[in-house]
């Protein structure tokens, strides 16, 4: 007990001694990303160098003979540690600042002072006035609804994380005290993710030239549809989606012209596929025979369709928790949303980022993709842009 007592005496001692040495104005100097020269504190002269590279190492005659963190490495720590600290706090200061300037929607101008609040059953928004043209707004992302912009990208988030709209409500109502009932819920989530994707939809991605098509089927009204994907093997993007009743060359053919409407000069030199009869003529009369057809692929296969599945998994854990669609406009509708999702806010467990950023599309949307990218989505440029519930 009394050993381990010296030792964390020690440490203490030696922290206190690092505080001494950054108290004192001896910062240290960073040689690169691995290295810091400090002075010593009985002769500064001297200099000692600090290392960082797998570990902790220091020159200084204490820790030669000792190997342990004494006070230069545990200076040069607290040092690195608050210049981060410091850096992170100035960046996100910064941001917010940026975020947070109120201008006139109008005419752009700065010169605003608040004008009282309008109130609603659930909350106080400011009004500001703009003293150059008396123009008077507020700074809410969408205007006309209960709620701010932040609560709808929350229901949506959890939404395509797969919570029900029913569940999606009552977690509003247990965190915000807020009853929302679940069809308001869906209307925001399609009305948003529409929006969202009127947005996304002028971006084009750089995709590779090694395509994926595979169908899944889908329940909608009782009745069965195909769900038909095409994904970049190179970036996972999801280039086009649509459904069908059946499977026939000329419903393969739809979700091919899709990908060549959503991607401008589209020109694959690769298409993988399983073995259904209809891709084989369906890619000659969309792509010509330059396209090679490599059709049959099984999951265990060198070359296969998994990087597909992989979406179809994700797409799963949203339609089990609908228990089927209501109809084939419903499952469209899912889609496209679906589509988006999955292309601009889902980061890819295997690349580590998103399709989009993957494909060069980097919107800078933060750490909330879902708020970064409604907010880019919705923010008037103009009244034409303001939506009413």
């Amino acid at each position: 007990m009394q050993e381990k007592m010296n030792i964390r005496e020690m440490e203490n001692i030696r922290k206190i001694r690092a505080y001494a040495i950054l108290s004192k104005g001896d910062t240290p100097k960073k040689v690169n990303e691995e290295t810091f020269i400090l002075p010593s504190q009985s002769n500064p002269d001297r200099k000692y160098k600090i290392t960082h590279k797998q570990e902790w190492t220091c020159n200084c005659p204490d820790f030669q003979k000792r190997h342990v963190k004494y006070k230069h490495i545990q200076a040069v720590e607290m040092w690195v540690n608050l210049r981060n600290t410091i850096m992170n706090e100035d960046t996100l200061d910064l941001k917010e600042q940026m975020e947070n300037v109120i201008k006139c929607e109008a005419c752009g101008s700065l010169e605003v002072v608040k004008d009282g609040v309008r109130k609603n059953d659930h909350r106080e928004i400011q009004r500001y006035k703009c003293k150059d043209c008396g123009h008077r707004f507020t700074v809410d992302k969408v205007k006309g609804y209960k709620v701010n912009a932040k609560l709808i990208a929350l229901t949506m988030d959890l939404y395509f994380k797969g919570l029900s709209t029913r569940k999606i409500a009552d977690t509003i109502y247990q965190f915000y005290e807020i009853k929302l009932h679940h069809e308001t819920i869906r209307r925001w989530i399609n009305t948003f993710m529409g929006k969202i994707r009127e947005h996304t939809d002028k971006l084009e991605p750089n995709v590779g030239d090694i395509w994926h098509i595979d169908e899944q089927k889908i329940k909608a009204n009782g009745e069965w549809f195909y769900s038909w994907n095409i994904l970049d093997e190179n970036t996972r993007f999801l280039i086009a989606n649509t459904i069908t009743k059946q499977r026939s060359i000329l419903e393969t053919e739809m979700v091919m012209k899709k990908a060549k409407k959503n991607i401008q000069n589209a020109n694959p030199e690769v298409i993988i596929t399983d073995g259904m009869p209809a891709y084989h003529s369906a890619i000659r009369n969309e792509f010509g025979d330059s396209v090679t057809h490599i059709g049959g692929v099984g999951i265990r296969d060198r070359i296969n369709n998994n990087v597909l599945e992989r979406y179809h998994g994700t797409y799963r854990e949203r339609d089990k928790v609908m228990r089927g669609l209501e109809n084939d406009s419903t499952g469209k509708q899912m889609n496209d949303n679906m589509r988006t999702y999955y292309n601009f806010i889902r980061e890819h467990s295997v690349i580590g980022r998103t399709p989009a950023e993957q494909a060069g599309i980097n919107l800078g949307l933060g750490k909330n993709r879902m708020y970064g990218l409604l907010s880019m989505a919705i923010t008037p440029e103009c009244d034409t842009h303001t939506l009413s519930p």
